[in-house]
């Protein structure tokens, strides 16, 4: 199997059609658009973002000196 990075190669889409190793994943995001409202992303949007920041915050201070 032909090995690509996705990121880089296929910008205007995918370049491997069939072949493709992600058409799995591809096709669980298109289940998950369709099945999920816009609003139930917001909030799960929201929440990662509440956690994210909870997170940082119970996390000490981290200092980055300059290099002489």
């Amino acid at each position: 199997m032909e090995t690509v990075n996705c990121a880089e190669v296929c910008k205007e889409g995918c370049v491997l059609g069939d072949k493709c190793p992600n058409l799995e994943y591809k096709e669980q995001a298109s289940k998950f658009i369709e099945e999920t409202s816009l609003d139930q992303m917001l909030s799960m949007a929201d929440e990662a973002v509440r956690r994210k920041i909870m997170e940082r915050a119970s996390q000490p201070p981290k200092w980055v000196l300059p290099e002489d």
